[in-house]
């Protein structure tokens, strides 16, 4: 164990280019409530949350679109409770006409269990929403690398 303890993650703060837009995405499509939202020294941002908790940071400082090419963020993943609400969570997303990675729920590597959803946000930003089972007989796109390594 590290001098400093168990680290959990508080939160995750995304660069976006338009923060009505990535507001409009986080909190209609994928149901996170706004807590809270300002302006900085020219910036904006918003604060979103699920049950009062704050998850998720938006931060309009950014031009142009999500690099994979770069080092940062690779993807950012939403466990959700059933394969029921990960296939709910595609149905609502294809109606936005999102960007998918793979077609359909896909496992997170050959053989198992877990499985989700790989898709894009108004900036390119990687997601993938998944649950932990009820994806068994799902292909596996990369083989035996996890799936979610090289979209």
């Amino acid at each position: 164990m590290s001098a400093i303890g168990t680290l959990r993650t508080g939160h995750i703060g995304l660069n976006v280019t338009d923060l009505e837009r990535s507001l409009g995405f986080y909190r209609d499509v994928l149901g996170f409530e706004p807590l809270a939202e300002g302006k900085e020294e020219g910036g904006r941002f918003a604060l979103l949350g699920q049950g009062g908790q704050l998850v998720l940071t938006l931060w309009q400082q950014s031009d142009g679109a999500y690099d994979s090419g770069r080092p940062g963020l690779h993807h950012l993943a939403f466990e959700a409770e059933s394969i029921e609400q990960v296939r709910a969570a595609e149905t609502a997303l294809k109606a936005r006409d999102v960007s998918f990675a793979y077609e359909g729920v896909v496992a997170h590597r050959e053989g198992s269990d877990s499985g989700g959803i790989f898709f894009h946000d108004p900036d390119g930003i990687r997601l993938e929403i998944f649950t932990s089972s009820g994806a068994e007989g799902a292909q596996a796109p990369s083989g035996a690398a996890p799936t979610c390594g090289f979209f």
